[in-house]
């Protein structure tokens, strides 16, 4: 059976944290019929998603969402001063 690197052991992760917080980190993978090193990457990873997730997507109720819509679809203002500035050529374009 081949193996991915997802699925290998990689690189370690180093972090501090008082014997109280190491004991209460064991004890929750304990319970989860883990590995505490398992139990901290998955909650870490799970917590990553979350983050990750909140600066790509959002949501809206059947309200908002209708809004938002019509916004979109809504004719664009003429805004004179950002024309001018769309028709200036770029600084990273070659001349």
């Amino acid at each position: 059976m081949a193996t991915t690197k997802e699925t290998t052991k990689g690189d370690r992760l180093y972090i501090r944290a008082s014997s109280t917080e190491k004991a209460k980190l064991e004890r929750a993978a304990k319970a989860l019929h883990t590995t505490r090193s398992r139990f901290v990457l998955q909650q870490a990873l799970d917590a990553a998603d979350r983050v990750l997730a909140e600066q790509t997507r959002f949501v809206l109720d059947e309200d908002a969402w209708k809004a938002f819509c019509e916004r979109l679809d809504a004719p664009t203002r003429d805004l004179p001063n950002v024309r001018s500035l769309a028709d200036e050529p770029s600084p990273f374009h070659e001349r």
